[in-house]
């Protein structure tokens, strides 16, 4: 292999694709804080926010109910 035909094969397998993106809940909160700050919808911020804390807020319980039967169901 040649320097040339290893530098070209590198460089093909260089570029990396993310399968990111905002997701529903950014996309939301996105859409929400644009209608408040249009005067479209007169929310509370924490309503209009409330895209980005509510995941956060399902998920700390199960976690934490995780947790805890994990310590009780290794004794």
């Amino acid at each position: 292999m040649t320097s040339r035909s290893r530098r070209r094969y590198t460089m093909s397998n260089s570029s990396s694709s993310s399968s990111g993106g905002i997701g529903f809940t950014g996309a939301l909160a996105i859409l929400f804080i644009g209608l408040k700050l249009g005067g479209v919808i007169s929310w509370s911020w924490l309503w209009v926010l409330s895209p980005l804390w509510i995941p956060l807020a399902i998920a700390i319980p199960i976690i934490l109910i995780a947790v805890v039967l994990s310590a009780f169901l290794d004794k």
